[in-house]
């Protein structure tokens, strides 16, 4: 949300995806059109087809006793070429009933944005992100010059994905795995991910008391899932091992990899901070209109900072807390950021703490502070009268994802507001007073 490939994605709450900061679930994520998969298990394990939201969070049905269906798996991962080494190991799985707690939980509030960014690109954060660059610059420009992705970036994954290596989870990933591929929501999913550990164990690339990491099988330092581990992980210190649990180099150069394979374009900026016209139109919002900066700035978007838009050829503009928040031209690279963790706080987390680790200037813009956090009980109202009223949201899951943004903004035009998709407890009350 690097290796192969998600989902993801996900997770583990805010990942989610990430160990120090959790991943943001207000959004639904949606499965990448490229070909490379996010690296991240909590961002698989929170991946949402794009509608409403969530397809699927229901308890699936029982699957009858752990030492069966680790039979059963065993059979299976000699079916797959496994040796005697990873079946073995089979053998010791546990079940770790907390994992399952995890992936059944639901967040009670829509975290606003302004929060998760207010710990991912914290202070404390910057500074630690700056003194890191600092003592690993070598490494990290090495992966720039090989990869062309900014050494800033590849920092800033670093942080919010694991803190700089400061906290990359606990616990087993086997374990982990195989108690999602016994009884967790995407069983064939995690089924894959615990068969590539388990290659990876074979392998010998790590022992297996050493292969720890998230509840939803995120490991290391970039919290790569196990097959985005064997499709990206790279040797960056010469030592002929792939070691993202204990070298720097190795995950900063994997995860330059990772964002190489999935598009990024060397000397491209991922975006910048825009003033949007007083007369512009919300429905322009969103990843699916995209101009050229230039034809953007014809429109009347011009920069916060700085004397031009950053040279853009496939820009859209976003305002994640609709026309009284921040606005942002995003790029290409910006799309390929959400390749690693498929939500837009989580590619805007790390697009400005790069931004400040290099020391470019943070968010200018006030958010809507005032604004109270929606419950998801609130959200799936919204949702519901929304579809009430004819309007086309997907399912009504508790998650605000861009259909359900479309359905608001349909909303707002019927009762002449402007139509940003920005769902707050105002919108709600006036949805209950139409439909009373």
């Amino acid at each position: 949300m690097l290796p192969p490939l998600l989902l993801l994605v996900l997770l583990c709450a805010g990942l989610a995806g990430c160990q120090g900061i959790a991943t943001p679930r207000a959004e639904a994520a949606s499965s990448p059109s490229s070909p490379v998969a996010s690296p991240t298990a909590e961002v698989a394990a929170s991946t949402r087809p794009e509608g409403g939201g969530n397809a699927s969070a229901e308890r699936p049905e029982a699957v009858g006793d752990f030492d069966d269906w680790r039979r059963d798996f065993r059979g299976l991962a000699r079916d797959e070429g496994l040796g005697e080494t990873a079946l073995a190991r089979i053998d010791a799985l546990r079940y770790l009933p907390r994992v399952i707690e995890l992936d059944r939980r639901q967040p009670e509030f829509v975290r606003p944005i302004w929060e998760y960014l207010d710990g991912a690109v914290s202070a404390s954060r910057v500074s630690t992100g700056r003194d890191r660059l600092d003592a690993y610059r070598r490494t990290a420009e090495r992966a720039e010059d090989r990869y062309g992705v900014p050494a800033e970036v590849l920092v800033a994954i670093w942080g919010i994905e694991s803190s700089y290596g400061g906290y990359q989870g606990e616990v087993s990933t086997l374990d982990a795995l195989a108690t999602l591929a016994y009884d967790g929501r995407r069983r064939d999913f995690a089924r894959g991910e615990l068969l590539a550990a388990l290659r990876i164990l074979e392998a010998g690339d790590v022992p297996a008391e050493r292969m720890v990491g998230s509840w939803a099988g995120a490991m290391g330092h970039p919290q790569f899932l196990p097959s985005s581990y064997l499709a990206h992980a790279v040797d960056g210190d010469g030592d002929g091992r792939r070691d993202i649990w204990g070298s720097v180099p190795d995950a900063l150069t994997s995860i330059a990899a990772y964002l190489a394979e999935a598009g990024w374009r060397a000397e491209e900026r991922w975006g910048a901070e825009v003033v949007l016209p007083a007369d512009f139109d919300y429905s322009l919002t969103g990843d699916t209109t995209r101009r050229s900066a230039d034809d953007w700035a014809a429109a009347g978007v011009r920069p916060r900072a700085g004397e031009a838009l950053p040279t853009l050829g496939e820009a859209a503009l976003i305002a994640p807390a609709g026309a009284r928040g921040p606005a942002f031209l995003i790029g290409h690279n910006f799309r390929v950021i959400r390749r690693y963790n498929n939500a837009t706080s989580y590619a805007l987390a790390v697009a400005t703490l790069g931004d400040a680790i290099a020391g470019r200037p943070a968010i200018q813009g006030d958010w809507p502070r005032e604004e109270p956090a929606l419950k998801r009980t609130q959200v799936l109202e919204l949702q519901r009268r929304l579809k009430a009223r004819g309007y086309e949201v997907g399912e009504a899951d508790g998650i605000l994802g861009p259909n359900t943004r479309r359905g608001l903004r349909a909303f707002q035009r019927e009762i002449g507001v402007t139509p940003d998709g920005f769902a707050t407890l105002g919108l709600l009350e006036r949805l209950r007073e139409v439909g009373s």
